[in-house]
């Protein structure tokens, strides 16, 4: 009876891990079996647009190693495969291997939204402000003369805010813009 119980209860496990994996994207795996399970319930991490949550999920990766991958993809690194994220860790290959059924390696052409080099407004001149679609130089000017006036902005809503930029001009600078 027992060991049915502790059977019982072991299937149980099972269920709640499955579902917390499935439906918690914050989870941080475990054991290699728990990548494994995840793999399995379709759940893969896309290097090129991973974010620090996304790598903290992996075991053995630290909040230091998941911000440099971070900032390595942002500025327009691109990783074609497991070994060029050991590379850039200063691990070795062995190490990472059994992380690779979770890594998806997907690529983007440079003209692809996902590789556009993001633009700080609070630290951009007029000319590379002037450069990101949607901003005429008008609207560079009045970006800069803003924040020397205002100070910094804190973020797309309040830059939107402050200059009164319709919603659809902001829509398309979110993707140019990094605060």
């Amino acid at each position: 009876m027992a060991f049915l119980n502790w059977l019982s209860e072991l299937k149980l496990q099972g269920r709640s891990l499955k579902s917390r994996i499935r439906n918690d994207p914050y989870y941080r795996f475990q054991s290699l079996d728990e990548i494994r399970l995840a793999v399995s319930l379709g759940i893969h991490i896309n290097v090129q647009q991973a974010t620090i949550d996304d790598w903290l999920r992996l075991p053995g990766l630290s909040i230091h190693q998941a911000r440099m991958l971070t900032q390595l993809s942002n500025s327009g690194v691109q990783f074609y495969c497991v070994e060029d994220i050991a590379a850039a860790l200063g691990l070795s290959i062995q190490r990472l291997k059994p992380l690779e059924s979770i890594l998806q390696f997907c690529y983007y052409p440079p003209e692809s939204l996902y590789l556009i080099q993001r633009v700080n407004p609070n630290t951009a001149s007029i000319e590379t402000l002037g450069q990101i679609p949607g901003i005429k130089p008008v609207l560079a000017r009045t970006i800069v003369q803003n924040r020397s006036t205002n100070g910094t902005y804190k973020n797309l809503a309040d830059l939107q805010k402050r200059l009164s930029l319709p919603s659809q001009l902001t829509t398309n600078l979110m993707h140019y813009l990094s605060f």
